[in-house]
């Protein structure tokens, strides 16, 4: 693991860092103009009155955040309470340091602790440096169901 790396919850002055690093995500899966989110949304949602997610962040002895992990509660009828992550994100340059996988350690760590029924996520199937890097924590990937989504 990097020992120069801090893995902290995220906080209200991480906002402008962790749009930078969702907008380079966006480059990355080539949807550049996808993101739509205004940073004042993306503020209030997560540290507004009533956050809807959290995120931890992976911070550098600069103090520079080069990445993040956000998730929110999931609920499914047949276990509870479930984590969904919704991205890992370590920007290119700090990519292969161990980074990632702090992060992940950090998200299991806290959805035992929050008492979740486990971690749902999605990857894209073309993604081979994420699925490799999911693969490494015996998980389930369940090529028996299609995304599906309404934009309103």
């Amino acid at each position: 693991m990097n020992d120069s790396i801090q893995i902290r919850a995220a906080a209200v002055a991480d906002v402008p860092d962790m749009m930078r690093l969702i907008r380079e995500l966006a480059e990355y899966e080539k949807a550049p103009d996808a993101v739509t989110v205004s940073e004042a949304h993306f503020r209030e949602s997560g540290f507004g009155n009533n956050p809807v997610w959290w995120a931890i962040v992976a911070v550098n002895e600069a103090g520079e955040t080069v990445a993040f992990a956000l998730y929110y509660i999931r609920y499914s009828t047949w276990k509870g309470q479930k984590m969904y992550l919704e991205d890992i994100v370590v920007t290119e340059q700090w990519r292969g340091r161990g980074i990632g996988s702090m992060l992940m350690e950090e998200l299991i760590r806290i959805a035992r602790a929050k008492g979740f029924a486990g971690i749902n996520w999605q990857v894209l199937d073309w993604n081979e440096p994420a699925i490799h890097f999911y693969e490494k924590y015996n998980t389930d990937f369940d090529g028996g169901w299609l995304n599906v989504a309404l934009d309103i």
